[in-house]
């Protein structure tokens, strides 16, 4: 018996809106998400919550994208935290984690897993 359950996939916003090489932000529901696009990483698109639990605001679309050793975060643009954009783990603190999401590309389409 099978009892993983695929995702249910919902439009986040359209590709022409993200930035290469950058965050932004979106509104999926009630939460704020961080969505980075990284033409050539693998993979290129990531989305993390993007509330800086260190400082409580929304800012983490906006920090510095950051990559090394071939794992890629974004430092918060308050108190320099970098969060994995993997799977949204503070590296500076491994007991502060911001949500993560899966995201894909369909189309024109940027779809998020709820």
């Amino acid at each position: 018996m099978n009892l993983a359950v695929e995702p249910r996939w919902t439009p986040l916003c359209e590709f022409s809106d993200l930035v290469a090489g950058s965050g932004v932000a979106a509104k999926i529901g009630g939460d704020s998400v961080a969505l980075f696009y990284l033409p050539g990483a693998e993979p290129e698109l990531y989305a993390i919550g993007h509330r800086d639990p260190f400082s409580n605001a929304e800012v983490l679309a906006w920090g510095l994208v950051c990559e090394d050793q071939g794992q890629w975060s974004v430092a918060s643009p308050l108190y320099k935290q970098h969060f994995a954009l993997e799977d949204g783990r503070c590296l500076d603190d491994p007991k502060v984690k911001v949500a993560s999401y899966r995201v894909r590309i369909d189309g024109d389409q940027v779809l998020i897993a709820v």
